[in-house]
């Protein structure tokens, strides 16, 4: 694993929307809604469940953990006829702000279930999100089993705490999940996800993931890496898909979009902490990527 994906998981750092511990009796369902720039997990602990994304039905089994990448609405069930409402619809229990327990269902067998939807902060991470499939399932992964088998027990019995040991597991459950999809997929080792994974091109993308300020040119990323100008320009356009100065450009787009919408810095700010000498220069690179102003984004 190279630095640029090593530090891509690195930056896996979640802020939870939404946490819930559900207490589920058959029969029973309900439906998620899409969660936009959100990442749904679910944790099966005990019992049984099925997911129903676009139109795919996956049965989980105790000990299985899916994502739900794209934080599209999907549907859970104990049988494909059970009644399904929106879980927002269904009253909860709050025991903070972001995590509640749910009972639900018709007083049949019960079913322990974990679920959550997580936003993720940093560029790198955020765009990770975007080129994992639709949907990922992990079954009873050995090497998962501590992790799961500490959040059944949190699961089954109300502790003091409980909340904040599950939300915590719930986000190192995610990142072993990803892992794990990119230590065994084929697909994991194409696109951007492969150019990380390669030693020379994933070196420069590191480095302009660390520090995008910088005044990269295509001859200084080559140098970087040990490269010809030439053979570097073809190889990261192949790699990534686009030119490297492209990217650049684009990913400083990616960061100045997070520290507007943290709204703690001025354009001007952002503009000359990205390496632009104006903000007027600045505004028009981020309307030609973004597709609106920067202020604009930030109001919206």
């Amino acid at each position: 694993m190279t630095d640029a994906l090593g530090e891509a998981l690195h930056l896996l750092r979640m802020s939870g929307t939404f946490y819930c511990r559900n207490e589920l009796t058959e029969p029973w369902g309900l439906t998620m809604p899409d969660m936009e720039d959100c990442l749904w997990f679910h944790v099966l602990t005990s019992g049984r469940c099925e997911v129903e994304v676009d139109g795919a039905i996956t049965v989980l089994e105790p000990g299985d953990v899916l994502l739900v990448p794209g934080g599209r609405s999907h549907r859970l069930f104990s049988a494909q006829d059970a009644a399904s409402p929106l879980v927002t619809t269904l009253p909860h229990t709050f025991e903070t702000d972001n995590y509640a327990i749910l009972r639900y269902g018709d007083g049949g067998a019960v079913t322990h279930l974990v679920c959550g939807a997580v936003r993720f902060d940093h560029p790198a991470a955020k765009h990770l999100i975007t080129v994992l499939p639709h949907l990922l399932y992990v079954r009873q992964a050995d090497d998962m089993r501590a992790t799961i088998d500490l959040m059944a027990a949190e699961a089954r019995t109300l502790r003091p705490g409980g909340e904040a040991v599950i939300t915590r597991l719930a986000d190192v459950l995610v990142i072993q999940t990803i892992r794990s999809w990119l230590a065994n997929d084929p697909a994991a080792r194409t696109g951007w996800l492969g150019a990380l994974q390669d030693q020379q091109i994933g070196q420069a993308l590191a480095l302009i993931h660390r520090d995008p300020a910088q005044p990269w040119t295509v001859e200084r990323l080559a140098h970087q890496t040990a490269m010809s100008r030439s053979a570097f320009a073809a190889r990261f356009t192949d790699l990534v898909g686009e030119p490297a100065m492209r990217y650049v450009t684009r990913w400083r787009m990616h960061v100045a979009l997070n520290r507007l919408r943290d709204r703690d810095s001025t354009v001007s700010e952002i503009a000359r902490g990205l390496g632009y000498e104006s903000e007027a220069a600045f505004s028009r690179a981020f309307k030609r990527i973004v597709g609106v102003s920067p202020g604009q984004a930030r109001a919206g």
